[in-house]
């Protein structure tokens, strides 16, 4: 499930989509054959579901979704790779059977399990994961002996694990593959990340840290101002508080990209204004209040930057998405 040769791409994989009588076959073609060289085998009688994300950038794969009791198994006649897998579940769990070795992972929990092994994952109901797969000389380089972190479950609640996986969900919500470029950046963050939670070698640590760990504080910290319901007095000061840094280098985080914090949260308000305006369901609701639940507190200062940033009035946005 990575992509050796530099390529990238970004696909989605919904049995909903598909016949009940074919979701299966077309499973286990798709995910069995193309993603990952296993077989699968539904559970309990249930009707079978998968909603899967996947990305493959160099060297790094990521699948994140829901799927309903299944058997993933890998039989000897299908190894074809050594590749380090994590698999966390966010919910439901999972039991994993590999090379002899039995370990459940509970939801909230995460492993990592060595590829090149005869095994089986069975999941379990309600079921949600995410799956990051690496090729093994893309990570080797950066850490010593990581068998004696393999088969062991790791919370995936705090420090660079819990940077990882929202690193790798916030990816996922991007629908498009990543420019070349970008996408050997954001493999580098994601093989940084995970040598600092198995353990990197100490010069690897240093690269770590100032590589893929202010990275992934970035993006967790974006994330955050993101999903929140209310932007109005949002500070550099509460988000730093929140996330256990320095208002300081939240603000550097921001200006390593060429942005303020400022700026990001003005665009995140704005952003919500504009979809609340053209979206038909807010038609009934006056300018001034859709500009007070993005956030805004001031209308003129609302129109102002809002017709600088979109070149149209807030009425002209709101009469197109009406018109559409």
């Amino acid at each position: 499930m990575t992509n050796p040769d530099g390529q990238n791409a970004s696909f989605r994989v919904l049995t909903d989509d598909l016949p009940a009588q074919e979701r299966l076959a077309v499973l286990r073609e798709v995910y069995g054959r193309t993603i990952l060289n296993a077989d699968l085998e539904p559970l309990e009688g249930a009707p079978v579901h998968m909603d899967m994300r996947v990305r493959l950038l160099p060297g790094v794969g990521i699948a994140t979704g829901s799927a309903s009791p299944i058997k993933v198994g890998i039989g000897k006649e299908m190894i074809d790779n050594d590749d380090v897998i994590l698999l966390a579940a966010l919910s439901g769990g999972s039991h994993m059977q590999v090379g002899g070795q039995d370990e459940s992972i509970r939801p909230g929990c995460a492993m990592f399990v060595p590829g090149g092994r005869v095994g089986a994952n069975i999941t379990r109901p309600g079921f949600t994961y995410v799956n990051l797969r690496f090729d093994r000389k893309a990570l080797q380089p950066l850490l010593g002996d990581v068998s004696a972190m393999m088969m062991r479950p790791i919370p995936i609640s705090q420090g660079p694990m819990q940077l990882l996986i929202t690193y790798a969900t916030a990816l996922q919500k991007l629908d498009e593959p990543l420019p070349g470029n970008m996408a050997r950046m954001v493999a580098s963050h994601l093989l940084d990340l995970t040598a600092l939670t198995l353990g990197a070698e100490r010069d690897a640590e240093q690269v770590a840290l100032g590589r893929g760990l202010r990275a992934a504080r970035l993006a967790a910290i974006k994330s955050d101002i993101s999903a929140r319901s209310d932007l109005r007095g949002l500070s550099a000061e509460a988000i730093a508080a929140e996330h256990k840094l320095s208002p300081r280098y939240v603000r550097k985080l921001f200006e390593s990209e060429g942005l303020s914090f400022t700026e990001f949260a003005l665009g995140q308000k704005l952003k919500r204004a504009h979809r609340m305006l053209a979206d038909p369901l807010w038609a009934q609701r006056s300018i001034t209040d859709i500009a007070y639940e993005a956030g805004f507190n001031d209308l003129s200062y609302f129109n102002r930057v809002f017709r600088r940033r979109f070149d149209a009035t807030p009425s002209e946005v709101r009469a197109g998405g009406l018109a559409a």
